[in-house]
């Protein structure tokens, strides 16, 4: 699981979200509404998506 990748996408904007899901989004390298970031798939990635799931899309690179 170390060598895979994940794509992660901003989908939703987070003007009106939780400070701490704002936060997460800006820890991952997210700016913009449909910027994406690859990052590693691992535990730390995976809870980071899975708190702001409502606000991303997922893809495996």
């Amino acid at each position: 699981m170390a060598d895979k990748k994940l794509k992660i996408t901003l989908v939703k904007s987070t003007i009106g979200a939780v400070p701490k899901h704002k936060a997460t989004v800006a820890s991952m390298g997210l700016r913009k509404l449909q910027h994406s970031v690859i990052l590693p798939d691992n535990a730390a990635t995976r809870g980071q998506i899975q708190q702001i799931r409502h606000l991303v899309k997922v893809e495996e690179v």
